[in-house]
């Protein structure tokens, strides 16, 4: 639109006379307020500047809503994993990522200049983007404070990112869509006229009101934010997240902002230079340096993926296993680390004080597996006390579900036993296969001939398999996450239970009643659900500090529904339980039992009392 209110290539519908924002609206209308009346200085950038190519300021659009979504899909998965409840989380993360984008919204009626200012937000949502997710990890990152209110502060003060995102994040709309004042040849215009118009208003007026479409520009910013927002969502999840991490996601995410305002920056100065003023080109100077900074140092950090994520996360991990025992009592170094698809995998060495020598453990997300001092007793409670109740060995079939070590497999070889081994994590397996550290636990046991190895989710694989066994052994990740809660549902045990044979056994590891008595009752209660009514508890028995004393290490369960056979550990294929046969002590089953007032847990039911923070 020319500034004399004469169309600029395009024609306006209708005979009405047009007004200054190409709207068609009667020249009754009062006319657009001037720079001044919109709080920009006269002797700043003319609104004509940005007519002149819209696209810029649309794609912006697009690219900043992207990013500010995406945070905050990023801020959600980091709370999820410090305070678990994922549906919880995101739904809290969503409510006040909406609730402060009103606030940024109601606040950006009191900025100026927007060029300026929508400048300036993008650099600053570029620093607190990537700030907010540094932020989360290290205030949870604090060791313990026996202070009353310290767990509600730290929760609240995780979510404080949410909001300074969000903030900022309601400024866009509002000081874009003062940018794109006029109608003129893009995108969606020309989209505008693809779909069958009638047909859409025929449907619309059979429930509104309709009238002739006045092409307003807010409804078109709006509209690409939104676009923006469905992008971010769907390329976080299925490229950045997976491909990528948290941590270097985050920083992607603050490259890509601080890119789209230095173009945005870029193209703005170029066509403005000349009329602004010299302190005013100053600050832009300056705030631009800012960006060229921020680009360089993100560009940097997604260049090298790989090392940054192993920095990060790697520092955190270890400042996590040393929480779990008083300030200054436990020394963590890591080895190495891995991500997959499903998890993250770290083999770190510990020294704590008190214990005799360091050893080297493997920690699975966020839960130790096993370490070199215990490693056989674990596997010794999980595979050849259950065996030592067949009368023939080599006759059993077993279902391995987990295990991707092959620690168990080698137990089970040892037996000649049949063993279907269901493992979702094929990246684990491969590494579990070639890397030396597990190599020297499964001695290669990935090569058993009676060893068929399946990847694939267990509780899909069970739904569709209709092979019975004998023996199912658990060596799955505890419930730390919603993620595994599945795998502690009673629908995962009836189907366990009815892949059992007549004689059928359910072993697995589990969390002790002392230590979280809460998921101990749900547990309970799910497995019971389930039609399992029988239980053998044990406990396996180690030095565990190098002190040449015995304590408790991991606690198992047989579960059965019919036959209560007892172990004969001379049948026992294991140096350890021979060794150590006397701390079992008499075996006794019982009956499985029922806590009142105490939801099972179930996947259309879930129960997040079952999972252990």
């Amino acid at each position: 639109m020319a500034e004399d209110g004469t169309t600029n290539g395009t024609e306006t519908s209708g005979s009405e006379s047009t007004d200054g924002a190409g709207s068609g609206r009667s020249d009754s209308v009062q006319p657009e307020p001037s720079a001044r009346a919109r709080g920009r200085p006269e002797g700043g950038v003319s609104s004509r500047h940005f007519v002149t190519d819209r696209r810029v300021a649309l794609s912006v659009t697009f690219v900043v809503a992207f990013c500010s979504i995406a945070y905050e899909l990023v801020y959600s998965e980091l709370l999820t994993v410090f305070f678990g409840g994922t549906v919880l989380r995101y739904s809290i993360t969503i409510g006040l990522y909406m609730f402060s984008l009103g606030i940024g919204s109601v606040l950006s009626a009191q900025l100026g200049e927007p060029e300026s200012n929508f400048f300036r937000t993008e650099v600053y949502l570029a620093i607190a983007g990537p700030a907010g997710a540094l932020a989360i990890v290290a205030i949870n990152s604090l060791p313990p404070i026996d202070v009353p209110g310290a767990g509600p502060t730290i929760l609240v003060l995780s979510h404080v990112p949410i909001l300074v995102v969000g903030v900022l994040s309601g400024f866009e709309v509002p000081l874009l869509t003062d940018l794109v004042e006029n109608r003129e040849e893009t995108v969606f215009a020309s989209l505008g006229r693809l779909y069958p118009r009638r047909i859409v208003r025929g449907i619309l007026g059979a429930f509104f009101t309709i009238d002739e479409p006045d092409d307003r520009s807010f409804s078109e910013v709006l509209g690409v934010d939104y676009l923006g927002s469905l992008a971010g969502t769907v390329v976080y999840a299925l490229v950045l997240y997976p491909r990528y991490g948290l941590v270097v996601s985050v920083f992607a995410l603050g490259l890509l902002n601080a890119l789209a305002a230095l173009g945005f920056a870029a193209w703005t100065f170029s066509n403005a230079a000349r009329t602004l003023s010299r302190p005013t080109v100053g600050q832009w100077r300056a705030v631009v340096l800012v960006g060229v900074l921020l680009t360089g140092t993100y560009g940097g950090l997604v260049a090298h993926p790989n090392a940054v994520d192993r920095a990060v996360t790697t520092t955190y991990l270890e400042r996590t296993i040393e929480r779990e025992y008083p300030p200054g009592v436990s020394d963590v170094e890591t080895r190495s680390y891995d991500t997959t698809p499903y998890q993250t995998v770290l083999t770190y060495e510990r020294d704590v004080q008190g214990h005799t020598g360091t050893e080297t453990c493997l920690h699975l997300d966020r839960a130790i597996q096993f370490c070199d001092r215990w490693v056989d007793s674990y596997h010794s409670g999980l595979v050849d006390i259950p065996m030592t109740t067949f009368d023939d060995p080599s006759s059993v079939d077993v279902l391995l579900i987990g295990g991707g070590d092959y620690i168990a497999v080698d137990h089970l070889r040892q037996y000649d036993v049949s063993v279907d081994q269901v493992d979702i994590d094929g990246e684990f397996l491969e590494m579990a296969r070639e890397r030396e550290f597990f190599r020297q636990y499964n001695d290669d046991a990935y090569e058993y001939d009676r060893l068929n190895t399946t990847t694939q989710d267990a509780f899909t694989y069970l739904q569709e398999s209709d092979e019975t066994y004998d023996l199912v052994l658990l060596d799955v990740p505890g419930v730390r996450s919603d993620e595994t809660m599945s795998l502690y549902s009673t629908e995962f045990y009836t189907l366990l239970r009815e892949h059992l044979s007549d004689d059928g056994l359910v072993v697995s590891w589990v969390y002790t009643s002392g230590d979280h008595p809460t998921h101990s009752k749900v547990y309970a209660n799910t497995v019971r659900a389930a039609g399992f009514d029988q239980y053998l508890p044990y406990y396996v028995y180690d030095d565990l500090d190098g002190d040449g004393g015995l304590e408790p290490g991991e606690r198992f369960y047989v579960l059965s529904d019919g036959p209560t056979p007892t172990p004969d550990l001379e049948r026992a294929e294991s140096d350890y339980v021979h060794a150590n046969a006397e701390t079992f002590g008499e075996w006794q089953w019982r009956s499985l039992p029922e806590y009142r007032g105490v939801e099972p847990n179930s996947v259309l039911h879930p129960n997040y009392d079952i999972i252990v923070d």
